[in-house]
Order: C-alpha cells, then structure tokens, then sequence
C-alpha cells in the first residue's frame, strides 16, 4: 500500500509516497481502507522530530482517517461488517491507504457527511469534547474563551459550546479568521495582532472573566490567560505553539483567582479511555450532525488535497491560514 513517508526530520519537502506493507488487524481490531485523512499540528511536529508517536503506534502520521470496513480481525465483537462506512480516532497511520483500528475506535458516518468531511471530525471534535466536557466541565450559562478559534479544535469548540448552552468567545490572527468563527456561533472575537485580548475579554464580560479558557498557546499567552480568568475559572492546556516557558508569578496570580490549571494530551491516552469517548461522544454528540436545524454540527473544512500533494498540505498548514481542517485524500 502507499503511505506518507520521511526518511529524516525536517520540512514539508522531505514528504513521500512510499509502499510499504499492508496491516493486517489483530485481535478486536478492524482493517479500514482509507479514503480521506486529515492533517493535525502533531503531523507536523512529528515530521520535525519533535513528537514522537506513542508506543506500539504506527510510525506514519495520521490521527485520523474515513473509508470503509474491509477485513475484521479476531474477536471482533460484530458491531462492524465489511463494507461499513466508518471514521476513525487514530494513534497514528492514518495517512495511508489501509490501517489498523481497535473496534471500539470506530465512528459511523453521520448521514449527510461525505467520507472527507468525516476524516475532519474524529481528532478535533474529540479533542473539543474532551477539553470541553470531561476537563473544563462546561456548564450552561459559562463563558469560554478559545484560543485559535479558527483551527480545527477551536471550529468544533465554539460549536460544542453553544450545543452546552454557554458563550464562546475566541482569539484569531485575522479578519477573516474572526468572522468565520463569528458565523459559527461565537458571541465574540478578538485579533491578538491588533488588540490585548484578555482586556477585550474582561470588557465582554463586564470585569468577571471567562469560566473556561481552552489554550493550545501556552508560554506567550500565560499571563493574559490569568488575568481574564474569572474565579474557580479552569485554564485548559492542550498545545505549547507559543513556547514552553513561563517567567513570572504564575502560581499567585493563578491561586488568588482560585484557578485549575488543567493539562491535556489525548494522542497518547490508552485505549481503554479513548474508547470511553468515542461512546459518549458517539451517543451524546454524533447524532447532531445529521439534524436538520439551528443545533446542526458541521465539520469546516479548508481545503482538500490529493495525498499526492503531501508536501503543499503541509506547507499550507504552516502558513497559518486555513480555517479549520486540512483533508488528505487517498488513492482508491
């Protein structure tokens, strides 16, 4: 089978088709041949040689795919035939025309989705539901803030948030970016090019803060996030692209506003929780993709590429541009 390869960490232009050898499914474990995947930052850190895969996982990148059941291995407990249309949350191998997926990884195509669109759900829609849910326990009448609101993870957050009744507002590097995020449901956005979002928050939201922070940034953001924390706030951290470092007194400021700083890396979680929420996400988040009406989910894709262009996927992610996901689709 072909699949994204590299010989050696670098840039996009180290990225090839290479074959390799098909995967056979182990026991409780599905084959599924892929029809889209989609690129996440971690693809591209782990190209760079700064992320490597968990243990035991695939070395191809991909942390999601769509396509279609096509060999069940031992022990399969028969919730999948072949020939089922499915989605699946991934370690890694996505980017690849077969992988191997643990049955209970596996997502049925809402009705109305086409299998590219569904390639774009599982990684960040898990991610949001997670970070949204299970950490930041979002409560109706909360006000989130969301950092990189026009990513993947933060298109699918503002929409789970309105879904949980609570106010997201959202942080972006462009117009562009602001609107598109204004239309999916944020009651607020503000450029941190151009203005100092945490007073922007504190002015939304009267002086209070926000109950929720949800921060793929990190180092660079710290001190904002604090003061636009409002008190018992939870600052969920999930991603470090604005460094690693703090430098100043994090802990006081963060213990007067009685805050959680709560940390997050769904990649490397075991199976066993991973299957935990792809259920709930499955029962309780799923089916509103396919209904018709103002609570409607979409997946918002930016552009689709054929994997034969793996190099231009890569680079167009790191320009930093696109609003919500990039999808990868594979030969047939």
């Amino acid at each position: 089978m072909l699949a994204v390869h590299f010989d050696k960490p670098g840039g996009p232009e180290n990225l090839y088709l290479k074959e390799v050898e098909k995967p056979s499914p182990g026991e409780g474990e599905v084959l599924l041949k892929v029809v889209a995947s989609a690129l996440n930052r971690a693809d591209l850190l782990q190209r760079q040689g700064q992320y490597d895969p968990p243990p035991g996982a695939s070395s191809i990148l991909g942390l999601e795919a769509s396509g279609y059941v096509v060999e069940l291995g031992p022990g399969c407990q028969g919730q999948w035939k072949i020939g089922d249309p499915a989605m699946a949350l991934l370690p890694g191998g996505g980017q690849a025309q077969y992988v191997t997926v643990p049955e209970g990884l596996l997502m049925p195509i809402p009705a109305g989705l086409t299998l590219p669109q569904a390639a774009a759900i599982p990684e960040v829609w898990l991610t949001a539901f997670q970070l949204l849910h299970l950490l930041g326990n979002v409560q109706a009448g909360d006000t989130v803030l969301i950092h990189a609101g026009s990513s993947g993870v933060g298109t699918a957050a503002i929409q789970l948030t309105r879904m949980a009744g609570a106010t997201p507002l959202v942080t972006a590097g462009s117009q562009h970016k602001l609107q598109m995020a204004e239309k999916l449901g944020a009651a607020a956005g503000f450029n941190y090019k151009e203005e100092d979002f945490s007073e922007a928050t504190l002015k939304f939201t009267k002086g209070a803060g926000v109950n929720i922070i949800l921060d793929c940034i990190g180092g660079s953001y710290w001190e904002k996030n604090v003061t636009c924390l409002a008190l018992d706030g939870r600052w969920v951290l999930y991603g470090l692209m604005g460094g690693a470092n703090v430098s100043g007194p994090l802990f006081s400021k963060l213990f007067f506003k009685r805050g959680s700083l709560i940390t997050s890396r769904l990649r490397c979680r075991d199976k066993k929780y991973k299957q935990m929420l792809v259920k709930a996400f499955t029962e309780q988040i799923l089916p509103h993709f396919s209904t018709e009406g103002p609570q409607r989910l979409l997946p918002v894709l930016d552009r689709v590429f054929p994997v034969t262009e793996i190099q231009e996927a890569h680079a167009h992610m790191e320009t930093n541009k696109n609003v919500g996901k990039i999808v990868l689709e594979l030969p047939q």
